[in-house]
């Protein structure tokens, strides 16, 4: 059994059975990739049923000094979970991935904007532009609702239910959450599709996704970044920004003016509160205001 047919198989069990995204999907198999050209470049005659430990061992050590430890750490999980299979579907009985260790990541603080830098932000955004109502409605919905990227390119405009305040999202998994649409969000959303999105010449494969290129097809992930990133420049701000830095900034802003970290994890989409829970670490100010405010002695 090659590499190949091993590796495609893998993928269909990641998107049928376990329900993984497309990103986590394409990710793990390049991972999987990589080990099989390092072992066909090197000659080594091991297929899936009989790669060593001594070999994937060589491989992450031999990349190691090359990528992040986030990176290594999700190569590990990939391995782990592909050798897995192999003994689920029992291809073979024995894992060489099982006493590997992952590199122990810390827990980095995302970055986060105050509402006067989101607000500089958005107002650099220039709307009399073809796009610009669209590059508004983009970041408004970010911000407003705390969505990831991969959600926010799949959105359609059945899954907005403007009567309601309503966006269903699709999440990791596809699992499915409804999550209000602010004020401001809705505003530019409904302008967008009003008076720009409906002059497009759309893709017949794309008429209900919501965001569209300058083309008529489905907006990608990169050029939500270069829209973020562009919009950001303009603004004047220094701090390193992605389309996820508003997702943190939703979450902190809710945080700080009083929500409860379940009703935040619901609204995230996040599987586990401990996820949640860092956003309790990112503003020491906050707290601090808190305890002046409400501790006993402090009256």
């Amino acid at each position: 059994m090659n590499w190949k047919t091993v590796i495609l198989d893998y993928e269909f069990y990641l998107k049928i059975e376990r329900g993984l995204s497309e990103n986590t999907v394409k990710n793990y198999s390049i991972d999987i990739n990589g080990l099989a050209s390092f072992i066909l470049s090197n000659n080594i005659e091991e297929e899936p049923q009989n790669c060593s430990k001594e070999t994937l061992q060589q491989f992450i050590y031999q990349n190691s000094k090359s990528i992040s430890s986030n990176s290594q750490a999700r190569r590990i999980s990939a391995f782990k979970s592909f050798f897995n299979f192999l003994i689920y579907e029992k291809i073979r009985s024995e894992s060489p991935a099982d006493l590997i260790e992952a590199p122990k990541l810390g827990r980095k603080l995302p970055v986060t904007l105050n509402l006067m830098e989101i607000k500089k932000i958005l107002l650099s955004i220039e709307l009399h532009l073809p796009n610009g109502h669209r590059n508004r409605a983009i970041i408004e919905t970010l911000y407003g609702s705390g969505l990831r990227v991969s959600e926010l390119v799949n959105l359609t405009l059945s899954d907005i239910f403007f009567k309601e305040d309503i966006i269903r999202v699709t999440g990791k998994g596809d699992k499915q959450r409804l999550v209000p649409i602010g004020s401001y969000s809705k505003k530019y959303i409904q302008i967008y599709k009003n008076e720009v999105r409906c002059l497009k010449k759309i893709k017949k494969e794309d008429n209900d996704v919501l965001f569209l290129s300058r083309n008529g097809g489905k907006i990608t992930r990169a050029m939500i970044f270069t829209i973020v990133k562009n919009a950001s420049a303009k603004a004047g701000i220094n701090k390193k920004i992605s389309p996820h830095t508003f997702r943190h900034s939703f979450a902190t802003h809710l945080l700080e003016n009083g929500a409860d970290l379940r009703t935040i994890q619901v609204l995230m989409g996040h599987e586990s509160i401990s996820t949640t829970e860092i956003y309790t670490h990112l503003d020491n100010k906050h707290l601090k205001k808190v305890m002046e405010e409400f501790h006993p002695r402090n009256q």
